[in-house]
């Protein structure tokens, strides 16, 4: 079965990394509870490549910054419209969402992705 995924990239200033890290961990609870089936924040290790466009250039990294790539899985792109409406409606998103975010969520990279490959 084709799974269907949203895709995050953002960019974190290093000394909000543990901000984020508790907040995602906040997230990833609320979204598993609406039916996400899987929930990934992954922190750049390896982003000096020679090829394609690397992240740093992508989203324009900035000097004390550090890339996370995310993901979440959902049953289909239906499951997924309909936890997402769920999930914006929970008073928890909304006491983590606002001034203190610990990233710029203007220059987060997002979109919903069809499977086409899945072992």
């Amino acid at each position: 079965m084709a799974h269907y995924v949203d895709g995050f990239v953002v960019p974190v200033p290093k000394r909000n990394l543990d901000a984020y890290r508790r907040m995602a961990k906040k997230a990833s609870q609320i979204w598993r509870e609406y039916g996400a089936l899987d929930y990934r924040e992954c922190v750049a290790d390896d982003l000096d490549v020679k090829m394609g466009l690397p992240f740093p250039r992508g989203i324009k990294l900035k000097a004390g910054e550090t890339v996370v790539f995310s993901w979440i899985t959902y049953k289909s792109r239906a499951h997924r419209d309909r936890a997402n409406a769920k999930i914006m409606k929970d008073p928890r998103i909304a006491a983590m969402c606002g001034k203190s975010m610990p990233f710029d969520c203007k220059r987060m990279l997002y979109g919903g992705f069809k499977v086409i490959v899945e072992i």
